[in-house]
């Protein structure tokens, strides 16, 4: 390992940068060390050797994540080597350099907000960091292409990954996908997404409120309203206790419309597809779905069903809203 960071810090002219393995986190797949010049200026360092990357992918997603950045939007840039290349070679690893995200995880501050500020505050700066990326996608014309949803998401590959003694949630996904065969896939619709825009994958700057995002290593080209509806899914927790399924759904009602507003300050969204947040919804299940039977294949392990048991009863019996509704 030693060798290997030596021989990375020479390809970005980083000498006096001290890195640090950093805090591996569930499901994370590649190697990220986190580097620091003289205790102040920081930087990730991402090595990645994974089977289902090519050099193209790498190259992809630093070239979106470049974009990004340099039209202003709220992302920890990629770092050139002194080449100039934003992906290079070490060995076998796809080695690149970010900026480090200012700020930190919410769920490093134990859930809670910055001091004197409302939740709304939050909301609304966390939509407009999506609705910023989503405008700047829009426009953006790659010389590399990342993979397309249906090109990941289709039963050829479901019927292999799943056993079959789950036919009812394969039956379940099958239908879904019929149904987002028929989605719209114009240029205001569908774009290279995020596809993991959560808190796990941004830093608030407790100072200013400001969030910049990171780790587009699962961005793909999906429908815009993929990252709203996992947005959606992952405000849960703010109502997670709340005595009955209607107050729950009241509240996910506020939250959501304070992420469209701070949405709509960058970027639409087509009401068409707002209507159809439900089906969504049930996209992201179907995401969480088959990464939990990935990681149990690159484990060599079987599946524990309470890890999926709530996201296949909602789509196998039809629930709505992930069953935030119900009592």
């Amino acid at each position: 390992m030693k060798k290997f960071l030596e021989q990375a810090k020479a390809l970005y002219s980083l000498d006096d940068c001290e890195f640090q393995p950093a805090a591996g986190h569930e499901g994370g797949r590649n190697l990220v060390f986190i580097g620091t010049v003289k205790g102040e200026q920081k930087y990730v360092l991402r090595a990645s050797v994974l089977s289902d990357r090519t050099e193209t992918d790498y190259l992809a997603e630093t070239e979106f994540v470049r974009h990004l950045a340099q039209h202003g939007a709220p992302v920890a840039d990629v770092l050139p080597s002194i080449q100039g290349n934003l992906v290079e070679r070490v060995g076998q690893a796809y080695v690149s350099l970010f900026a480090y995200a200012k700020g930190m995880l919410i769920s490093d501050n134990g859930y809670r907000y910055r001091e004197g500020a409302p939740l709304e505050e939050y909301f609304f700066n966390t939509g407009k960091a999506l609705g910023a990326i989503h405008r700047l996608s829009k426009t953006f014309v790659p010389a590399h292409r990342r993979r397309q949803y249906f090109d990941k998401y289709n039963m050829t590959y479901i019927d292999r990954l799943i056993p079959d003694d789950y036919s009812a949630l394969k039956s379940a996904i099958a239908h879904r996908l019929e149904d987002f065969h028929t989605l719209p896939t114009d240029a205001g619709s569908y774009g290279l997404v995020h596809f993991d825009f959560s808190d796990g994958n941004y830093h608030i700057d407790m100072h200013s409120g400001k969030i910049t995002a990171f780790d587009f290593d699962n961005c793909m080209y999906c429908w815009y309203m993929f990252d709203l509806a996992n947005l959606w899914i992952h405000g849960e927790g703010w109502c997670r206790f709340a005595p009955d399924g209607a107050k729950r759904m009241a509240y996910m009602d506020h939250y959501f419309e304070t992420i469209l507003q701070g949405y709509r300050s960058e970027t639409d969204v087509p009401d068409s597809l707002l209507a159809q947040l439900p089906l969504f919804i049930d996209m992201v299940l179907i995401e969480n779905v088959i990464d939990e039977f990935e990681c149990c294949a690159r484990e060599g392990e079987e599946l524990d069903y309470e890890d999926i048991e709530d996201a296949a009863e909602c789509l196998i019996s039809r629930i709505p809203y992930a069953g935030i509704g119900q009592d």
